[in-house]
């Protein structure tokens, strides 16, 4: 059987308890046998890890402790899919360069605030197959990127007026995918609050990535 760990914690702004139980509904009616937990503890087992096919970290900034975030590189390297969203994932950790290696980026802004009005391109790749360009009202992600990630879905900046706005115009990654070691690597920059994730293509889009994700075991 093909087996998911979620966790979740960190700021609660984000949400993190009610995007859990999106991701574990998800996996669950993918057919995987999905553990949850709320703390960081569950990484300290790293021969555990490496029998899992995916890790769902939903950890919005936060500490963690060094060792841990090496038990979960090393069980990726051999082949476990690691997947998340928003600061779940690449807001989490800040202090810790190995997980923003790992995981391809960092979030540094997000201009505006919430309820920005953005436009998500997608390009042409097999994960975004039959899916369309669309629009959301959240959180617009500003991250600084791993210029080795498979960028598959971005957004142009500047939306708002602000500090950055004296530079020229950028698309930013969206959604993209990384390999570490043998392992596969998702991310997806919306999520902000759970209502933006639970339906349509944001949604359709994590069930695609987390799988591509846990395939690579």
């Amino acid at each position: 059987m093909t087996r998911a760990l979620i966790t979740w914690g960190g700021w609660m702004g984000h949400e993190p308890d009610k995007v859990a139980e999106i991701f574990r509904a998800l996996l669950t009616s993918e057919g995987f046998q999905v553990e949850v937990y709320n703390t960081l503890d569950c990484f300290a087992d790293v021969d555990h890890l490496k029998t899992l096919d995916l890790i769902v970290p939903i950890w919005t900034m936060s500490q963690i402790d060094k060792q841990l975030v090496q038990n979960v590189s090393e069980a990726v390297s051999t082949g476990t899919g690691l997947a998340g969203c928003h600061g779940g994932i690449c807001g989490a950790f800040r202090d810790n360069v190995l997980w923003q290696f790992m995981t391809g980026g960092n979030w540094v802004a997000h201009p505006g605030g919430d309820g920005v009005d953005y436009s998500v391109n997608l390009q042409e790749h097999p994960l975004n197959e039959g899916l369309a360009d669309f629009s959301v009202s959240s959180e617009q992600y500003y991250l600084h990127v791993d210029p080795a990630v498979e960028v598959f879905a971005t957004t142009r900046f500047p939306s708002v007026n602000w500090l950055h706005s004296t530079n020229r115009p950028v698309d930013m990654p969206v959604a993209w995918t990384k390999r570490w070691g043998l392992g596969r690597v998702y991310y997806n920059a919306l999520g902000h609050h759970a209502d933006v994730i639970d339906h349509g293509t944001p949604l359709e889009m994590i069930r695609r990535g987390m799988l591509w994700a846990a395939e690579g075991k």
